[in-house]
């Protein structure tokens, strides 16, 4: 009898995996060109965010269309994907934005020293705060 509860509950959460699985593949793709922001800050106010409080900030922002505004530090190309690096008071982090593929073909017109406007998904802080997907805002 005992055993065919613990049959029958491996069962449950077996089901129960597969079923979160499948959601997770099948979850919709998220167009950041299409959609609007969230939130929109500076890329020093996000930066002091996750550098004050990580937890807060990874609650606030963590996988959110964020238009974050910064003047670019570095500009460059990895495994065909722009990077575009926005400056911030601190100067060992900065706010990382990998560009989409669509944005990455317009990287080319994009200065150091320049103000920028890019709209991205929050996937966190690891020494800079990380935005993928990330589009120009004109």
């Amino acid at each position: 009898m005992k055993t065919k509860k613990i049959i029958i509950g491996i069962l449950i959460l077996g089901l129960l995996g597969v079923f979160v699985a499948y959601k997770m593949y099948h979850k919709p793709h998220v167009n950041v060109a299409d959609e609007s922001a969230d939130i929109t800050l500076t890329a020093n106010t996000i930066l002091e965010d996750f550098s004050s409080d990580e937890t807060m900030a990874n609650t606030k922002y963590l996988e959110k269309i964020i238009q974050v505004e910064g003047i670019v530090s570095e500009v460059k190309t990895a495994n065909e994907k722009g990077i575009i690096t926005l400056k911030t008071n601190d100067d060992f982090a900065s706010v990382l934005c990998h560009l989409s593929t669509e944005a990455t073909k317009k990287i080319h017109t994009v200065k150091v020293g320049q103000t920028l406007k890019l709209k991205g998904i929050c996937t966190g802080f690891l020494m800079d705060v990380v935005l993928i997907k990330c589009e120009f805002i004109n």
